[in-house]
């Protein structure tokens, strides 16, 4: 996997995104700076600075990309103009503020504050508080995020619940009690909203049904043997193929959401993965760390990877080759269709088409991915 290092913070890195239609970065770090980063030339070319007085936990962006909003130990929220780096308002907050998200149509802005452990919603442009929900959880909300369609705000906490609070109700319409045997350290929605993931410090993740309810009857979709300590983040791919997960292992894991199993690992970081992103296009994963640097991974011919290849044959996936090339591809044709075995790529045609044998089921705790 090739990969770019991302070097200019000066302390932990606590947050990240793509933006510009993945062609930026925007990241904030414990160095009470938020920056704006090319992904070509992989180099800071906006930075904002001198307003946090404190360590700076989460950043996030408008659909737009033109207001960026950052929550802050230092008990407030503030909002910063994209174009002209200058700061638009503060919200301040009675303890420390852990997370913030801004709702997918730009109207709304979510915080997550240590005193009494509560949730405020407030006006994106003008920052009046639309909502003040105290007593939330029991203890320290690690995590909160509007879902794409900006009726309901999901919330995590070390008390190991997961919540989801109703915009129109005023309620909280949905309590998870014991969601994990740990911390639940992050939460993301797929972008239709249907699905939550939730990342803990049991070293798991766990994909809840959301919409339906379903998780009521049945066991979530449970991610296990991922990371071997901690998982610190989580997040879904555009069209929910993947989720991608940063640990305290020091490693980001990419899963394939349907079979529900680790696709691959990817090790470099120093230490702590702290914040992970993956690009709509899924050329990219963006990691962020406790080392103070980003990573910028290039998955494009990430299921060209024998490990990748291996871990699907044992689970049963039809695997094809082209006679000429060589080259592996999964089978995705019904059976009463003609099965073609031309490389688009290099246009090989060939009469017959070779099927790699599969090996008997082989349990993935067997396998090590690179």
């Amino acid at each position: 996997i090739q990969f770019k290092i991302l070097r200019g913070h000066r302390d932990t890195v606590s947050s990240c995104h793509f933006c510009f239609e993945d062609t930026k970065i925007l990241s904030c770090s414990y160095d009470r700076t938020v920056k704006l980063w090319d992904v070509e030339k992989s180099f800071p070319i906006q930075i904002f600075e001198e307003e946090h007085t404190a360590p700076i936990s989460e950043c996030s962006l408008t659909p737009d990309d033109r207001r960026v909003v950052s929550s802050s130990y230092d008990n407030t929220v503030k909002a910063w103009d994209m174009e002209t780096g200058k700061m638009l308002w503060t919200v301040k907050h009675d303890g420390i503020v852990t997370s913030c998200n801004i709702s997918c149509d730009g109207r709304c802005v979510v915080s997550g504050s240590d005193q009494e452990n509560t949730i405020y919603v407030f006006d994106a442009i003008s920052a009046t508080v639309v909502a003040h929900v105290q007593g939330h959880h029991r203890s320290t909300i690690t995590r909160c995020c509007f879902d794409p369609n900006n009726q309901r705000v999901a919330s995590v906490s070390y008390d190991k619940t997961i919540k989801l609070w109703d915009m129109v109700t005023r309620s909280t319409s949905i309590t998870i009690n014991e969601g994990h045997s740990n911390a639940i350290s992050d939460c993301c929605f797929t972008s239709d909203g249907h699905y939550l993931c939730t990342a803990s410090w049991d070293k798991s993740l766990k994909i809840w049904d959301v919409k339906t309810g379903e998780f009521q009857c049945h066991e979530p979709v449970s991610l296990n043997q991922g990371h071997e300590g901690s998982v610190s983040s989580c997040l879904f791919s555009q069209d929910a193929s993947l989720v991608v997960s940063g640990g305290y292992d020091k490693t980001i894991a990419v899963w394939d959401t349907d079979a529900g199993y680790k696709k691959l690992s990817l090790k470099g970081h120093w230490d702590w993965v702290t914040d992970v992103a993956i690009s709509k296009t899924k050329k990219w994963i963006l990691s962020a760390s406790k080392d103070s640097t980003l990573r910028l991974w290039n998955i494009e011919k990430m299921d060209h990877i024998p490990s990748v290849i291996e871990s699907r044959k044992a689970r049963g996936s039809k695997i094809a080759q082209i006679e000429e090339c060589e080259k592996p591809f999964l089978c995705l044709q019904r059976n009463d269709s003609e099965m073609v075995s031309k490389c688009v790529l290099c246009r090989l045609s060939s009469p017959v088409r070779k099927i790699l044998p599969l090996p008997p089921f082989v349990s993935p705790d067997n396998f090590k991915f690179i």
